[in-house]
C-alpha cells in the first residue's frame, strides 16, 4: 500500500522559513536522494486556515511511497543530508506525520 510521509512546519511568532531556499534548494535535494525511491512529492505553503485566520502551518511537504519499506529504507540509507539541510531554511522542528494513502 502506498505511504506518505508528510512534514508539516508549523506556524509561530518567532518562526522563520526561508521560501525560496526551500523550493530552490531543499526540494531539489529531496529528489537527488530519494528521486529513486519516491513515487510523488508535493510542498504547499499555508496562506490561510480559514476567512480572515492566518495559516497554523507555515508549510507541509508531502511525499508519497510505494510501500513502507520503501520509505524506511529511503530514511534509514539516504535521509540524513535531507535532515541534516532543515537547519539552513527554518528555525522550526518539523512534525512529521506517516500514514497509508486512502486516495489519491
Amino acid at each position: 500500500m502506498t505511504v506518505s510521509l508528510q512534514v508539516i512546519y508549523p506556524a509561530s511568532e518567532d518562526a522563520t522559513f526561508d521560501f525560496d531556499y526551500y523550493e530552490k534548494t531543499h526540494l531539489p535535494l529531496v529528489e537527488e536522494h530519494w528521486g529513486d525511491l519516491m513515487d510523488t512529492v508535493e510542498a504547499s505553503r499555508g496562506i490561510a486556515s480559514g476567512p480572515n485566520v492566518p495559516p497554523a502551518f507555515l508549510l507541509i511537504a508531502t511525499i508519497t511511497f510505494p510501500d513502507m519499506e520503501t520509505l524506511d529504507t529511503a530514511m534509514a540509507e539516504k535521509g540524513g543530508p535531507i535532515i541534516d539541510d532543515v537547519a539552513n531554511f527554518t528555525n522550526i522542528r518539523p512534525q512529521i506525520l506517516i500514514g497509508d494513502v486512502l486516495m489519491s
